[in-house]
């Protein structure tokens, strides 16, 4: 089952409304006047963040207007200002709550797939490479190349995570990062790990984190040769630059590829980066890839993914997840600072949320990572059981408890409580926002179904229906 709308048989599918059965008639010629010609984008850029759902840019928003002195709540990020919004369904072909794999290839393919699936159809089966003969779907990646343009993948967690390994590869499992992580039965049948996949893609810009699957024992990775050096092979392959450091990377050659892996598995927390770190934020990263890229004059896509939002969600961390959002939206604000909104389509959006809930009734300007305070009276509000609690709360995860009530945990570091006791708290399965600015963000508003992101994309190249 490939789930596609059944109204994306005409442009006026993007819109993004629901089709109708009945289609007011008028002349070809009144038509043609109606429909102002649009603006072609020559430059995409999409900023994924992973597991920000509406509470997560909520509890950001607050957060960074607090952490301006403000009270928080009329603070506005960066891309709250877009003029173009719309809510994504994210639901996966198999699965009401979704995974960045099965939601990640929606937007990088336009079908909808099976959670933990990347870049084939619904019609395999998980973890069987033989399924997926000749159910693999066309990539973004592969098109944008192909038609001349530069490519660029941006992520703070390993580049062969799901979210950036959906732009340029194709796994009937996500966890296929190396050759070492695919079962021995289903080695030898044709599919290839994810880390060789990028080494393979023809990108000009690949920088995040996830050394492990690209290097053998030798070097500490988790590849089946210990001598495996894949780097190695693609500066030999490309000419391009490897880097490993902040300063490395600015000091690559700007004519030539450019690709970093600046941790071994994901990228450090900003919570816990010492000011010393040799590695580059999400910002860092962002500046180096767009002012690469700009100098194509085919134009680029650039995929910029916040990884580790996610990962302090599941930890039940809100500090943590709040702080990459925080560093997100900068990422995002230099990007409106240095494209040209005339030339340059610029969206965010996440891949899926996480059971994280803003509540009780705080007064306004209370600490969002703090304590709920009464706006009657500025005493604590207290529970039944007499003791106070956050504002911040997960409904699943790590800080679930048995028998008494722990007084809970406050500040960045801080595990909020939770109600199911998980060993990971989870996504969770309401839609997303999705915010545009530029060349094509008219395409966005409504509500959408998460694959048509892809069509949005086309369309702002000029490439529908090509």
């Amino acid at each position: 089952m490939t789930i596609r709308p059944l109204c994306l048989a005409t442009a006026a599918a993007l819109a993004l409304g629901g089709c109708t059965a009945t289609v007011a008639q008028e002349s070809p010629q009144a038509a043609a006047a109606a429909v102002p010609e649009e603006k072609r984008a020559k430059n995409v850029i999409l900023f994924v963040g992973d597991g920000m759902g509406i509470s997560t840019v909520t509890a950001a928003r607050i957060y960074a207007g607090q952490k301006l002195g403000q009270t928080g709540e009329e603070y506005v990020l960066p891309f709250e200002t877009f003029g173009n919004v719309a809510l994504v369904k994210t639901y996966n072909t198999d699965a009401q709550v979704p995974d960045s794999a099965g939601t990640a290839s929606a937007m990088h393919t336009g079908v909808k797939t099976k959670i933990g699936v990347l870049g084939y159809g619904p019609d395999i089966a998980r973890g069987d490479c033989r399924s997926g003969r000749g159910k693999e779907l066309a990539l973004l990646g592969e098109e944008v190349t192909a038609r001349g343009l530069a490519l660029g993948i941006v992520s703070t967690a390993r580049l062969t995570h799901a979210t950036p390994a959906s732009v340029y590869a194709r796994s009937v499992s996500r966890d296929w990062e190396a050759d070492a992580w695919i079962p021995e039965d289903q080695r030898g049948l044709g599919c290839t790990d994810i880390a060789s996949q990028l080494i393979a893609a023809p990108f000009d810009v690949a920088l995040g984190g996830g050394s492990v699957a690209f290097y053998g024992e030798a070097q500490d990775g988790r590849r089946i040769e210990a001598d495996a050096d894949l780097p190695a092979a693609w500066v030999a392959a490309t000419g391009g630059s490897f880097v490993t450091t902040t300063a490395d990377m600015r000091a690559a050659p700007a004519d030539k590829p450019l690709f970093g892996l600046f941790s071994r598995s994901h990228m450090t927390y900003m919570v816990d980066r010492e000011a010393d770190s040799s590695e580059p934020t999400l910002t860092d990263m962002t500046a180096a890839a767009i002012s690469r890229l700009s100098a194509d004059p085919q134009g680029y896509y650039l995929m910029v993914e916040s990884g580790r939002i996610d990962h302090g969600h599941h930890e039940g961390r809100a500090g943590y997840a709040l702080e990459e959002t925080v560093e997100f939206a900068r990422a995002i604000q230099w990007a409106i600072d240095n494209t040209d909104p005339e030339e340059t389509l610029i969206m965010v959006t996440a891949d899926h949320s996480h059971v994280f809930t803003i509540a009780g009734y705080p007064k306004r300007g209370n600490p969002i990572l703090g304590l709920v305070t009464n706006p009657l009276d500025d005493g604590p509000s207290l529970a039944e059981d007499g003791k106070p609690y956050t504002t911040l709360g997960y409904a699943n995860g790590m800080g679930a408890f048995s028998g008494e009530r722990p007084m809970p945990e406050t500040g960045v570091r801080a595990r909020q409580q939770a109600t199911v006791p998980l060993d990971s708290e989870t996504h969770a399965g309401e839609d997303v926002a999705l915010y545009a600015t530029g060349p094509g963000a008219e395409n966005v508003r409504g509500v959408m179904e998460q694959n048509l992101i892809y069509d949005v994309i086309r369309k702002a190249f000029g490439w529908e229906g090509k």
